[in-house]
């Protein structure tokens, strides 16, 4: 369908919609503004034999084709699409925009920049004197439509007395991406603590928060602390991606081997299952996949964590309260009553949580839980500092994981290089072995990683196991059986940077030195 102009087009209501003309543009595709393209149901799709591809929802008024004409200034296919198709594209579409930021405003402001948008911030005084804190909302909104169509996992507010800083944490490094007079911080800091309904009087002492938000149809949890320093109070902003809560244990990344233990070790009746690492490393993620593999409608299953950083429907989740004396150790004593098949405690840390753990394994339970160690067999010492029964112990553990994230290469931009001696004998690779380096391009940001993989060692607690923690073995006795026949996380990184899917750096970082030579 073609759409020409017409003289009038100029007064029609729509056009106030709709920013001023813009020259065609010779890449793919150039994006209609989000506001417009919600409200009146158009968006571009692609670009099919010179000519750009809109789809209208059903429904929509005919009208906003003229004005998407007029801001093209090129003739257009047209597609009709129902009402959830279009909700999809809409979604789809804008999340790998660089209009994110007008996505989240929506009518607050269409396509601005993030930088554009703080420096039409006022200054303190100015904003708190006047109902309008509209640019606050615009440029937080902005930051967090960002942060998320980047995958983005925390972002860093950060006041001092040169200037606000915004950090993002992607794909597990810290970026800067904004810097803002000093004036502007009491005004971010006070909205966000509005939006998660905190006090902005109280200025002496942390607070935690959240935010419910929904972008393009998708929804995110942001998690939110403020704690007060020299120069004002930092907030830090966990973005949890609802969707990631329904992720199977099928796309974790694991090799064949370490799923299908995992999946043995989710099958017994009763026991401890342990997922180890440090935090950002995706232990939480693992549990809940390990939780969707169990949650079947046959099974009681209920979780205590701190705090509930995914709802999962059939699961009966509740959240730590120190405030009111519900700890891990009083929760987990508590859905111990609640007849439960299945218990997952966030995280064992004390003597109390790791008995009433044990115990529950013992009376019938099966126990997932994560310790803070660096590799799994760090933590059955671990749990044997918390003076837990070496006998209890080799009788209730059945398997313990431990893990990692490690950048992974843009596959667009890599670029095949022969390993240096120095890597070569770092890493164990013949002389000559073929590796693969970053880069940088467009559609990494520059920086040659794109999203990130796990890198697992996994130890099945078998009778020659049992026993050695049973007698009190040191770790690298454990450790030498566990791993005779199984990669720990130094080979399974090694592996990684032979398949070229990260680089030696990544795989010198996440893994022990021991593990090195192993």
């Amino acid at each position: 369908m073609k759409i020409g102009r017409g003289s009038d087009i100029e007064t029609d209501p729509l056009a106030a919609e709709m920013p001023p003309v813009v020259e065609s543009s010779p890449v793919l595709l150039v994006n209609i503004p989000y506001g417009f393209a919600r409200k009146f149901g158009v968006v571009m799709v692609g670009k099919e034999e010179g000519r750009f591809v809109i789809a209208m929802r059903e429904g929509s008024d005919p009208r906003a084709l003229l004005e998407v004409r007029r801001y093209l200034g090129q003739p257009f296919d047209v597609s009709f699409v129902a009402v959830e198709a279009f909700d999809r594209l809409l979604s789809e579409r804008y999340a790998m925009d660089g209009q994110a930021a007008a996505m989240a405003a929506g009518s607050l402001g269409l396509g601005d920049d993030l930088d554009l948008i703080a420096t039409d911030l006022p200054t303190a005084d100015d904003l708190l004197d006047s109902a309008d804190d509209a640019p606050a909302i615009r440029l937080i909104n902005g930051i967090i439509a960002e942060a998320a169509r980047q995958g983005v996992s925390d972002i860093h507010i950060e006041p001092y007395e040169t200037g606000l800083v915004i950090r993002m944490r992607i794909d597990g490094v810290l970026r800067e991406t904004l810097r803002m007079p000093p004036h502007v911080a009491p005004v971010v800091v006070s909205r966000i603590k509005v939006m998660a309904r905190l006090d902005i009087a109280e200025r002496r002492v942390p607070q935690d928060g959240r935010i419910g938000l929904t972008l393009g149809g998708k929804l995110l949890d942001v998690r939110v602390s403020t704690l007060p320093s020299r120069a004002g109070e930092r907030v830090v902003l966990r973005i949890l991606d609802k969707e990631n809560a329904g992720i199977d244990l099928d796309v974790l990344g694991m090799t064949g081997d370490t799923d299908a233990l995992m999946r043995e070790a989710l099958s017994e009746p009763n026991g401890i299952i342990l997922v180890t690492g440090p935090t950002g490393s995706g232990k939480t993620t693992t549990l809940y996949a390990g939780l969707r593999q169990l949650n079947d409608g046959t099974r009681n299953i209920l979780t205590v964590e701190d705090p509930v950083e995914y709802a999962i429907e059939g699961v009966g989740q509740t959240q730590v309260n120190a405030k009111v004396g519900l700890t891990f150790a009083a929760g987990l004593r508590a859905i111990l009553r609640q007849d439960p098949d299945v218990v997952m405690v966030g995280e064992i840390r004390d003597r109390e949580t790791a008995d009433i753990a044990v115990q529950a394994s013992l009376t019938g339970h099966l126990v997932l839980s994560t310790v803070h160690t660096n590799d799994a067999v760090g933590a059955i010492t671990r749990m044997r500092d918390m003076k837990v029964e070496p006998f209890l112990l080799a009788s209730t553990l059945r398997a313990v994981i431990a893990q990692r994230l490690v950048r992974r290469l843009c596959q667009d931009c890599r670029k095949p290089v022969q390993a240096s001696g120095s890597v070569s004998s770092l890493l164990g690779f013949d002389s000559g072995t073929v590796i693969y380096e970053a880069v940088g391009c467009e559609k990494c940001s520059g920086t040659g990683y794109k999203g990130r993989i796990g890198v697992f060692e996994a130890i099945r607690i078998d009778d020659t196991i049992r026993r050695l923690i049973n007698d009190g073995g040191d770790e690298a006795i454990i450790a030498r059986h566990a791993f005779l026949n199984a990669p720990n996380l130094g080979s399974a990184a090694r592996k990684l940077v032979r398949e070229g899917l990260t680089t030696p750096e990544e795989a010198v970082r996440i893994s022990r030195r021991e593990s090195v030579d192993a």
